[in-house]
Formats: C-alpha cells, sequence, structure tokens
C-alpha cells in the first residue's frame, strides 16, 4: 500500500476512531487503589478487549496487577523473524474535578469549535483511538510483530505496572516500544519527547504548641506552626523563582527546541501582568531543572477560621528531578533542606511519598529514525524533539527491563488538550496524522533495520 493509499484509509476510519473515542470517555474509569474500583473501570476493560480484538490483536486479555488495577495484553503475529514493537497505553482518566467549570458534561463526547470534548479524550483514551486506527489501517502490510500493553492506574502512579512489566518479561519484550501518553509541541507539529522529568514528593509536618491557644494571650510568643511553615516553604524558591533546595543543582540547560515565551504564557494561562519565574529559558525551567511545588497545605480555612495560634501544619511537595538527577538523592536533599530550614527549633516530621527516576528516550537508531521519517512524512513538516515536565514512571522500568529496546514518546497530547483540567478536549487532526504516521512505521520499521 502507497503512503497516499494508508492516508486515505487512515481518513476513511475517523469516523470509526470518532465512535470509539465516544465510547470510551463515556466510561468513568478513575481508578484509586485506595477506594474500591468503581465498575466502569472493568468495563472500560472488556471494552478495550473486545476493540483491539476486532482490531486484528489476537490473545487479547486482562491482568491484575499489585495495585489492583488491570492491565491490558495482546499481539499481532508479523512476518517470520521480524522485530517486535510493544505499544503502550493507559485506560485510567483524571477525576473531573470542578464539574461546573465544563463546559460540558466531562463523560459526555461532545464535539464544539473543531474539538472533542470529554474526560480522556485526549489522556489518554485519545492515544487508544490512534493505536486502533493504525492497527485497523495496516492491515496486510504490517511488517513487524506486534504487542500492546495498557495500564489501569497510570494517574495515580500506585505501581500497578511497574511491578507487572519484570515479572512478564516474555509478554512484553520488544526491539521498539512506542509510550503514547505525550504531545506535539503544538498541534500539527510533530515532536517526540526525549526527556521526562522523575519526581520525587513529600508531605512536611510542623508542630508547636499542644493545642491551639487565644492569639490575643499567647500571640506574640507563642510558636505559631503555621507561620514557621510558611517560612520553611519560601526558602524552596529564591527572588526570581528559581528552585534553591540545598545540595541540588538548578542551573541545568536545555539544548532541544526553544519554549517560546509567549507561547508558554498562552498554554499556561499565565495571567496578563504575572512574570513567569526563573532565570533559565523557559524550556530550561520546565524540563531541565528541578521544581519544587507546593501541593496543599493542611490549616485552618480562611471561612471558619478562630483567633488562635496554629499549633500545627503541614503541607506536600511536589519535587521534579530532571535527568542526570538521582531521584532518592533528591529527596533526601529536599528532606534534610527541610530540616535545616525550620525556625524555633519547632518539631519537623517528613513523610516520604511518590519517587519516580527522570527518563532519557531513544533520540539515535533505527525505530528512532522510522518513528521520525513517518510523523514527518504523515505531518508534511520535520519533526522536533521536547523533553516534558511531566513524570511516567513506567518508561525507567522498561528501560531498565529491556536496555536494548528503543523506546520513543509521541501522541495527541497537545498543550491546548488541557489534560487533568476541565474542559479536556483533543484535535482529531492530531489523532488521524498521528494513526498514519504509526502505520507506517509498523510497515517500514524492520526495513529500517536492515538497511
Amino acid at each position: 500500500m502507497t503512503e497516499d493509499a494508508m492516508r486515505t484509509r487512515v481518513r476513511e476510519l475517523m469516523p470509526r476512531a470518532r465512535a470509539d473515542l465516544a465510547e470510551m470517555v463515556a466510561f468513568e474509569s478513575v481508578y484509586d487503589p485506595t477506594q474500591p474500583a468503581p465498575p466502569d473501570c472493568a468495563r472500560m476493560v472488556e471494552w478495550l478487549e473486545k476493540a483491539f480484538t476486532e482490531a486484528g490483536v489476537s490473545d487479547v486479555r486482562s491482568h491484575v496487577t499489585a495495585d489492583g488495577s488491570q492491565a491490558v495484553t495482546g499481539h499481532v503475529p508479523g512476518p517470520p523473524d521480524a522485530p517486535t514493537v510493544l505499544l503502550y497505553f493507559h485506560h485510567d482518566v483524571q477525576p473531573p474535578l470542578d464539574a461546573d467549570a465544563w463546559e460540558s458534561p466531562a463523560w459526555t463526547f461532545t464535539e464544539r469549535d473543531g474539538r472533542w470534548y470529554g474526560r480522556g479524550a485526549a489522556d489518554c483514551k485519545g492515544n487508544i483511538a490512534v493505536h486502533l486506527t493504525a492497527l485497523r489501517a495496516i492491515g496486510d502490510e504490517l511488517g513487524v510483530n506486534v504487542k500492546i500493553v495498557g495500564e489501569g492506574s497510570e494517574e495515580q502512579g500506585s505501581g500497578g505496572i511497574e511491578d507487572f512489566v519484570p515479572k512478564n518479561t516474555e509478554l512484553l519484550r520488544a526491539d521498539a516500544i512506542l509510550i503514547l501518553d505525550s504531545g506535539n509541541i503544538e498541534v500539527g507539529r510533530p515532536t517526540l519527547t526525549t526527556s521526562l522529568r522523575g519526581i520525587a514528593n513529600v508531605v512536611v509536618s510542623v508542630e508547636t504548641l499542644a493545642s491551639a491557644m487565644h492569639s490575643g494571650m499567647f500571640g506574640g510568643a507563642a510558636p505559631d506552626a503555621l507561620a514557621a511553615l510558611i517560612a520553611m516553604l519560601a526558602t524552596l524558591r529564591d527572588d526570581a523563582g528559581n528552585t534553591t533546595i540545598r545540595g541540588l543543582d538548578s542551573e541545568q540547560s536545555w539544548s532541544g527546541i526553544d519554549y517560546p515565551q509567549d507561547q508558554f504564557r498562552t498554554d499556561a494561562t499565565v495571567l496578563d501582568g504575572v512574570d513567569t519565574i526563573g532565570s533559565g529559558s523557559i524550556a530550561e525551567m520546565v524540563w531541565a531543572r528541578p521544581a519544587a511545588t507546593v501541593l496543599g497545605i493542611d490549616c485552618p480555612p480562611v471561612v471558619g477560621s478562630s483567633a488562635s495560634v496554629v499549633p500545627s501544619a503541614r503541607a506536600r511537595i511536589n519535587l521534579r528531578v530532571p535527568p542526570g538527577m538521582d531521584a532518592k538523592a533528591a529527596q533526601d536533599a529536599l528532606i534534610a533542606h527541610l530540616h535545616d530550614v525550620a525556625p524555633w527549633h519547632v518539631r519537623v516530621s517528613v513523610e516520604r511519598e511518590a519517587i519516580g527516576a527522570p527518563f532519557s528516550g531513544s533520540t539515535e537508531g533505527p525505530a528512532f529514525e522510522a518513528i521520525s521519517s513517518a510523523m514527518s512524512s504523515a505531518y508534511g513538516t520535520e519533526v522536533v524533539q521536547q523533553g516534558q515536565g511531566g513524570s511516567i514512571p513506567l518508561c525507567t522500568v522498561l528501560q531498565e527491563t529491556f536496555p536494548e529496546a528503543e523506546i520513543m514518546l509521541f501522541g495527541v497530547e497537545e498543550p491546548r488538550c488541557l489534560i487533568h483540567a476541565p474542559n479536556e478536549s483533543v484535535d482529531p487532526t492530531e489523532i488521524e496524522h498521528l494513526a498514519l504516521a504509526e502505520a507506517l512505521f509498523l510497515r517500514d520499521y524492520a526495513s529500517a533495520r536492515r538497511r
């Protein structure tokens, strides 16, 4: 099949992709291992088993992983002695958050202004539509063996698939791994994500008094736990906004594509007149340097608060760790920093939470060259490389388990998708272009390996 014929075939399949996505969005597949799984998590898995089977995948089945979520696997046999490609996706989604902030219901597929809306429309069910469309389009042109793996708890990062992979190496072993859980730098500009920051979360608690005390009688001499916590958190950044954790290098550089200031302000919804932060370029600040973010604080709310000195307070801190930095060492440094900067000899305790190593993907090799060529052909323009501030712990596990495999990250999740936020959406042209790129890759990768 010529490239033009493949392009036509993918375009003809787009109504099916739209129908697929509409069905997937309707599944409220929010998985949290600390709570009973909603019925739609199981229904989503059943749908995947049927859809991938109909798309030509054999032995599609689910596996209960260590955190209780379900992984989905299957395979498509290719020509004898052909290389193997593993296609990754996840089928859980983020909670919808504020229902009133959605312009259309979160669990109802809605088309508006040329985009497709609904929770999971991009992250990551839009990428599942890419895989299904590519597999349907390739037909008899498949030049490789294909395996699939779908994760059921990616959004919670609770470790189910990370435990599953090393225990099922023969089920998942591949020469090339396509992880569709990323996106282009902007719509229509093909982008490979070649680095991911890791993660090192902690919860810090401060205690000063046995109970809340009247601020009129004791305020001024009684140590305020909330004030102490605020002072500690303020030391995590300097006046310019750079992360300043003792012992961590915060001056790394980025050599890939630039992230223009104006585009970032739009993508990040920075309000007019408000500065972006940090002394480096935008690309350096979001892709190459550590970043500490205070995710939440436990303290008395404004409404209902009393005139009392606060006896205890705590905060959850998210530390993003760039490639080249050890996540455990960074977490250790953050904990030591918090103890060192605590004022007034307040009692400080720090609980370790999620930790995940940073990741650097393939930037050379036959699979990298083949996917770059396929994406360039599909979009009609050159592929660029970007980093990503988010973390995908599975990437590191796959890299450690299959060190010879080339791992490439891409997907439909460009900035306008608003993944994890209300009004998540996907541009259908991204599904179409990436399905074509994946189909071309599955056709041509074996030939690229023989060159």
